[in-house]
């Protein structure tokens, strides 16, 4: 992460403590000055978080097309990509299902105060999470949900698992016609990719004035009940980061044949780049050193860890679909087997179109599909990026983590035949 980003990211945490304080301490002033103070700070908010929700149906095909031909070019490159795209499929499919089934059992475990839940509800009123339930099917027409009849209509109407299957089926197509036209397609999807990506970063910038303004919002709806819940929203999701990464340390005994105390001496120096950079690709040197230490062929970590930091985002799945649970407890959602269902489906695909993409940006357009797919409020979201810096580093420390885990199963026949 950049120096700049960095200080941007700050100054969003900065502006949700300060809104949130600013909100709660506006609670001791009249209703003549505390009304017309939240409606001016809801409105800022508002117009902000409307211009970063017009930008996730576009990320979502572009997205999703471009990683998707772009990982089929990758595994026709040879065995070694092909056998490392295999087990990065199988790694971010069981995160997804972890996640889907960890966070209601944290959830369930450690409760949020019910004082803090309600008063958190109260501050997030404007929110109408009955319509966006609405949008999801139950168990019974899941399955017909689907497929749609019309990719344009679910696009307008917000039906997320629809236009993902849709897009995806449409993607694997591509990487089945010749190489003129794939590329054609991929070249087109990528130039809106990019295009998206800089209004997200223009949105973005203005996210310390939109993110005060819904914090004040908040603030002044929860009281001090606010922090809490927030503090207690960090540690959970962390925590499920944080269970995904010791997973890796099992697959690297087990798979891999390294023994523990090898492999832990070895992460280390990656690790503390990965911790203070939170940045995968700032991480690959250190990642390189330790793959050779652990006698990794220096042919296979040169293909499998360029592409894991390409397409390999381990903890996201995890994590993504346990904020989007984790948002749906805040709102009083009951979420049924239908709708984790449809988080997972949606939490393991997307993890393909949030590679190389820095956290902020990631979280936009991972989490924000995930959970219109399950019928959860993607309102919170905006508030939720200012505090997504420190989930982000457990993110980093755990993708780091199964970078190399998987560089050492996908090569674990070469080192054995050396």
């Amino acid at each position: 992460m950049k120096a700049g980003g960095k200080r941007a990211t700050w100054l969003v945490l900065g502006a949700l403590v300060v809104g949130l304080l600013l909100g709660a301490l506006s609670n001791q002033a009249g209703d003549g000055i505390r009304q017309p103070l939240i409606t001016i700070a809801s409105t800022v908010g508002g117009l902000w978080l409307d211009a970063l929700k017009m930008t996730v149906i576009p990320l979502i095909i572009s997205l999703l097309v471009t990683g998707v031909v772009s990982g089929a070019d990758q595994a026709r490159a040879g065995r070694i990509a092909g056998r490392s795209v295999m087990w990065f499929v199988i790694v971010l499919t069981s995160s997804a299902a972890f996640g889907a089934l960890a966070m209601p059992a944290l959830l369930e475990a450690f409760p949020l105060p019910a004082s803090s839940a309600e008063a958190l509800r109260a501050g997030l009123a404007s929110v109408d999470s009955a319509a966006t339930a609405a949008s999801v099917p139950t168990v019974q027409d899941w399955l017909r949900s689907l497929i749609p009849t019309n990719p344009i209509a679910a696009a307008a109407n917000d039906q997320v698992l629809a236009l993902v299957v849709f897009t995806a089926i449409f993607a694997f197509a591509v990487t089945r016609i010749d190489a003129d036209g794939r590329q054609a397609i991929a070249k087109f999807f990528k130039g809106i990719q990019d295009a998206m990506l800089v209004v997200v970063g223009w949105v973005l910038a203005l996210a310390p004035i939109g993110v005060l303004g819904l914090a004040f919002a908040v603030g002044a709806g929860a009281g001090g009940a606010a922090f809490g819940a927030v503090l207690h929203y960090v540690i959970l999701v962390s925590l499920v980061g944080l269970v995904v990464t010791l997973l890796a340390y099992v697959i690297a005994i087990t798979y891999a044949g390294w023994k523990l105390g090898d492999f832990a001496r070895a992460m280390i120096p990656p690790q503390a780049v990965a911790i203070s950079t939170q940045s995968s690709l700032a991480s690959l040197p250190a990642m390189l050193d330790a793959a050779k230490n652990l006698r990794v062929p220096q042919r296979n970590a040169d293909v499998t860890l360029p592409l894991a930091v390409a397409l390999f985002r381990a903890t996201g799945p995890a994590m993504n679909v346990s904020v989007a649970i984790y948002v749906a407890y805040w709102m009083g959602v009951e979420l049924h087997a239908g709708n984790l269902i449809a988080g997972f489906a949606v939490a393991a695909v997307a993890s393909y179109w949030a590679v190389s993409l820095p956290g902020a940006l990631s979280f936009v357009t991972s989490i924000a599909p995930i959970a219109l797919a399950m019928g959860v409020p993607i309102e919170p979201l905006a508030l939720l990026i200012a505090v997504e810096v420190l989930p982000d580093i457990t993110r980093t420390l755990g993708n780091v983590t199964w970078d190399v885990t998987v560089t050492g199963v996908a090569s674990r026949g070469e080192r054995e035949e050396a």
